[in-house]
Parts: structure tokens; sequence; C-alpha cells
């Protein structure tokens, strides 16, 4: 099988930065929704989503390993 080429423009950059930015406020909102949420099972699969966005944003940091910490999370001071 033929190995996926990563884009790694400065334009691919910029995008995957807004999308990494976006995950976040995601992880956010379902942190949020498992403190509210009081069934087990609903909470389990918040977490295994949760889980797989963080894989997420793991490959991303990878694919542009020249980014500080606070650049991916919006601090640029």
């Amino acid at each position: 099988m033929d190995e996926k080429i990563e884009d790694k423009s400065e334009d691919s950059k910029k995008k995957h930065m807004t999308y990494y930015r976006s995950l976040g406020k995601i992880i956010t909102d379902m942190e949020n929704e498992m403190n509210q949420e009081g069934q087990p099972a609903i909470q389990e699969h918040l977490t295994s989503r949760i889980e797989a966005i963080e894989k997420d944003r793991k490959r991303i940091r990878e694919l542009f390993p020249d980014i500080k910490k606070e650049e991916w999370d919006g601090n640029f001071n």
C-alpha cells in the first residue's frame, strides 16, 4: 500500500493549528458534559472519544514538530 504524503506547507500548518485548537474546545465541552452526566456508559463513551481526539492532536503535533506547545495552545507571549 502506498504511504500517504502529508502536506507540510505553511497553509496546511495554519489549517492544522486552527483544527487543533477547535479539538481543544471539543474536549473541554465533552469534559463539561461528563461532569453533568450521571450514566457510566455515557461517561465511558465520552472518555473514549476524548482519547481518540487526543491521539489526533498528537498526530498533528508530530506532523509539525517545530511548533512550540505554547503556539499550539494559542499562547504567543
